[in-house]
């Protein structure tokens, strides 16, 4: 998953940004009852209350089935004894991992036994 990514959060009764699905490629929109979360492009320019930029994303190859147990504990726990943090998505078919661009060749590191 190339590039630099940011992750924003917006007050859970924002608008949508303009145009956040224009540019193509990975953006995740999740809205609850006390925030919208958006994670996209670092390139993409949204005005958000808290903006964190400076991230890489990790695919976990899917689909993924619903019934298959552990996959995302084994990751995280593998990521946490290399002393990396990351913040995770899920999607139907997939999970994504996303960690400090500095601490991303550690992280490629520590999962590269399950990596292809």
């Amino acid at each position: 998953m190339a590039g630099q990514y940011q992750i924003i959060r917006l007050a859970a009764d924002a608008p949508l940004p303009a145009g956040l699905f224009d540019q193509g490629g990975f953006v995740s929109l999740t809205r609850t009852a006390d925030e919208t979360s958006i994670v996209c492009a670092q390139d993409q320019s949204i005005e958000g209350q808290h903006c964190s930029p400076g991230w890489s994303g990790f695919v976990v190859e899917g689909p993924l089935d619903f019934g298959e147990i552990g996959i995302l504990a084994r990751l995280s726990t593998t990521l946490a004894k290399a002393g990396v943090s990351l913040f995770a998505l899920s999607t139907f078919d997939t999970d994504y991992l996303f960690v400090r661009t500095a601490q991303a060749a550690k992280a490629r590191a520590a999962l590269a036994p399950f990596m292809d």
